[in-house]
C-alpha cells in the first residue's frame, strides 16, 4: 500500500479563538492530522488553563489534553492593534474557529461578514449554545444546560426518576466539537469546487437533538415521551448493565439471531418460542418480567463467567470498567490511546488519536502551548514583522 509522507492536514492553517472545551475539541482534532493550529488567548488565557486540579506544574490537564499540539499566541483583544493582527492573521488562514456567544466577534470586529470580505476563502465557524439565529440566540449555555435544554437529563439516570443524571463526561461539548470539525471539512471540501469559504454555524442544541435521533424517532413515532431507563434501551430487550454475584456486566441482544444463540448460551432453550419473549416487541412489551428472571440467573454465577459464556456465542458483552481498568487494558495500548506527551513543567498522558490512518504516519505527539509562547513566531512567520515591530506590540501590551 502507498505511504503518505506528509500529514494528512499539513499545510492547513487555523485560527482558534475557541475556548473551554467545544471549540478546543474540534481543533485538537485537526493538530492531531498535522493542521497548525494558531490559538489565539487574551492575556489572562482559556479559562481551561485553571480547571483541576490535577495539574502539571501550574497547567490543567484538563487543558493540556486539548490543546496539545498548537501554537499558542496571546493578543489583546480589547486593543485595536491586538484587533488589528487578528485581522490580518485571518488574512492568511484556512479556517477560523469561534465559540463566543453570537455578536461577540461582530462587535469586535472579526466577525464572519467582515473577515470574509477580506479573506473570501476563509472557512469561518462559529459553535454557539443555541445558534447564530433563534428565539434562543442569546441565551447563555454551557454543557449541562444544553443536557437540559436538548431533553437529555430527562432519559438519563434511574428508572425511578428520582434525579436526573448529568451524562459522565461533556457529551454537548465533544458532540458539538465534532460537528464543527465535520462542517470545517466539508466547507473545505466545497471550497475546492467553489473557491469560496463559508460560515459554519454549529449549535450545541442542534447538536445533541442530532445524536439522539434513534431517541427522538421513538418518540416521534409512538407519541410517548420517554422516560429514564438506567442502562436499558426502550427498543431492545434483552440490552443493559446486569449485576453478577460479583460485580456488573453489560450485554446486548440486539437481533432474533442473537435471541436465538443466547436462550442456548444460558440454558434456557424454552424462551426461544416463548409467546411472551418470541420476538423483541414482545421482549419490549414484557421487559420487567424478562429483566427480573435474567437477574436472578446472573446471580449465580461470577461476572467472568458470563462474559465467557456469551462471548462464544458472540453476543456483545463487558465489564463495567472503571478508568483504571481502561488505562490498562491491553487493547487500550494496542491503540496508543493513552500516550505521554511532555510539557513544559514535566510530562503527562493524555488520551490518543480516534482516527486511525494506517497508511499515513502519526503526527508527533507536542505538547499544550504556554500562553504565548509562539506568538512572536506566529507574527514572525505569518505577517512577517519584524523583531523591532515585535518588541513596540509587547512595549505597548498588545501582545
Amino acid at each position: 500500500m502507498q505511504s503518505h509522507h506528509r500529514p494528512l492536514l499539513d499545510g492547513l492553517q487555523i485560527l482558534d479563538f475557541s475556548h473551554a472545551l467545544a471549540g478546543p475539541y474540534c481543533t485538537m482534532l485537526f493538530a492531531l492530522h498535522g493542521a497548525t493550529v494558531y490559538k489565539v488567548e487574551s492575556p489572562t488565557g482559556d479559562m481551561g488553563r485553571q480547571w483541576g486540579p490535577p495539574f502539571v506544574g501550574d497547567e490543567a490537564n484538563y487543558f493540556i489534553a486539548h490543546n496539545r499540539g498548537k501554537l499558542g499566541l496571546s493578543i489583546d483583544l480589547k486593543r485595536p492593534e491586538g484587533i488589528e493582527l487578528c485581522q490580518r492573521l485571518a488574512d492568511k488562514m484556512d479556517v477560523l474557529v469561534e465559540n463566543f456567544r453570537p455578536g461577540t466577534m461582530d462587535r469586535l470586529g472579526l466577525g464572519y461578514a467582515a473577515l470574509h470580505a477580506r479573506n473570501p476563502r476563509l472557512v469561518y465557524v462559529s459553535i454557539s449554545g443555541n445558534g447564530q439565529t433563534g428565539p434562543a440566540r442569546d441565551e447563555a449555555a454551557m454543557d449541562l444546560i444544553v443536557q437540559a435544554s436538548s431533553g437529555l437529563l430527562s432519559v438519563t439516570g434511574s428508572p425511578d426518576g428520582a434525579e436526573p443524571v448529568r451524562c459522565g463526561y461533556s457529551v454537548v461539548d465533544v458532540t458539538a466539537g465534532m460537528m464543527a470539525t465535520i462542517g470545517a471539512l466539508t466547507a473545505l471540501r466545497a471550497r475546492d469546487q467553489s473557491g469560496l469559504g463559508q460560515w459554519v454555524d454549529v449549535a450545541m442544541y442542534d447538536a445533541m437533538i442530532s445524536a439522539m435521533t434513534s431517541n427522538f424517532m421513538n418518540y416521534l413515532g409512538s407519541g410517548v415521551v420517554p422516560r429514564p431507563l438506567g442502562t436499558a434501551f426502550a427498543a431492545v430487550v434483552p440490552y443493559r448493565a446486569f449485576l453478577a454475584s460479583d460485580r456488573t456486566f453489560t450485554m446486548a441482544v440486539g437481533s432474533e439471531k442473537l435471541w436465538s444463540a443466547f436462550c442456548r448460551a444460558i440454558g434456557r432453550d424454552d424462551w426461544q418460542s416463548h409467546q411472551d419473549y418470541a420476538t423483541n416487541a414482545l421482549r419490549v412489551k414484557n421487559r420487567q418480567t424478562l429483566e427480573r428472571l435474567l437477574e436472578d440467573i446472573f446471580l449465580q454465577r461470577p461476572a467472568e463467567h458470563w462474559l465467557q459464556v456469551l462471548r462464544g456465542s458472540g453476543i456483545p458483552c463487558s465489564l463495567v470498567r472503571d478508568f483504571a481498568e481502561v488505562v490498562e487494558a491491553p487493547q487500550s495500548e494496542h491503540r496508543d490511546m493513552f500516550p505521554s506527551v511532555s510539557c513544559g513543567q514535566g510530562s503527562t498522558r493524555v488520551t490518543g488519536d480516534p482516527i486511525k490512518f494506517p497508511d499515513s504516519p502519526p503526527v508527533p505527539l507536542m505538547p499544550a502551548p504556554r500562553l504565548g509562547e509562539h506568538t512572536r513566531v506566529a507574527l514572525r512567520e505569518v505577517l512577517e514583522m519584524n523583531d523591532v515591530e515585535i518588541d513596540a506590540l509587547a512595549k505597548q501590551g498588545i501582545i
